[in-house]
């Protein structure tokens, strides 16, 4: 039986793993989108960027994953939508920006604590009760926030429609999430009437503590790789820092 985990965990994570490298990447293609279509545009961005924040939505199935009704799924998925609008929206406003290596680092940590939580681990490891959930995924959204605003903060926005802009890419976050959230709530709420969802479960809440371990390295790595292979990218997050009243 736990040989059958852990070829099913390796399977998982060499087949995925190489998409979440790419997880909500900024893209020249993307910054064209936004310089030529609009308010419009920058939702779709913020669509994509969630859609494919395959880090974002690792945490979200660890959540979907504790939950047992669409009552509690809408008071949790509120509260992660709540805190990672906060620090989005006033953390691009702002100008707040940090190392987006580190940042991703804390997300990829948030992915192993619900891994890890979902699993017992503080009971079986600590003896303890875990931290109250619903308070959790609010911090963790606040986090997971401040990463998107990093990602924002890296395109040219210009000073016209600075707010609108960045609202209209929350908008887009919130429909990408909807979107992803679908299949992800259908496939663990259907697999739950199944003799197999006790293995089910094992599985993929060790893959998301294998798989928010390996994200974690590779944004360590990243960090720590010498300061000429990121001059690039910071010359070009200065160049596009906003100059806009506050």
């Amino acid at each position: 039986m736990y040989k059958s985990y852990r070829i099913c965990w390796l399977l998982l994570t060499c087949c995925l793993f190489p998409l979440f490298l790419l997880a909500h990447d900024v893209t020249d293609a993307d910054q064209q989108v936004l310089m030529n279509g609009g308010l419009w545009s920058y939702i779709y961005v913020g669509a994509k960027h969630m859609l494919t924040g395959y880090d974002h939505l690792l945490f979200l199935v660890g959540v979907i994953f504790y939950l047992n009704n669409f009552k509690d799924i809408l008071r949790f998925i509120t509260a992660f939508t709540i805190g990672h609008s906060i620090t989005l929206i006033s953390a691009t406003y702002l100008g707040i920006t940090a190392n987006e290596y580190l940042i991703d680092a804390v997300i990829a940590l948030s992915v192993i604590y619900k891994g890890f939580e979902n699993l017992d681990g503080f009971k079986r490891i600590f003896q303890t009760n875990s931290p109250n959930l619903l308070m959790m995924v609010f911090i963790f959204g606040l986090i997971h926030g401040f990463g998107l605003s990093t990602r924002l903060q890296s395109f040219e926005l210009g000073n016209e429609q600075f707010l609108a802009k960045i609202i209209s890419f929350n908008v887009g976050v919130e429909l990408g999430q909807v979107l992803a959230l679908i299949p992800i709530i259908f496939i663990i709420s259907k697999w739950r009437s199944f003799k197999s969802y006790h293995v089910f479960h094992k599985i993929v809440n060790y893959f998301l503590v294998g798989a928010g371990t390996l994200l974690f390295l590779y944004q360590i790595y990243g960090y720590l790789q010498p300061p000429h292979t990121h001059e690039h990218h910071l010359h070009e997050h200065h160049e596009h820092h906003h100059d806009h009243p506050h």
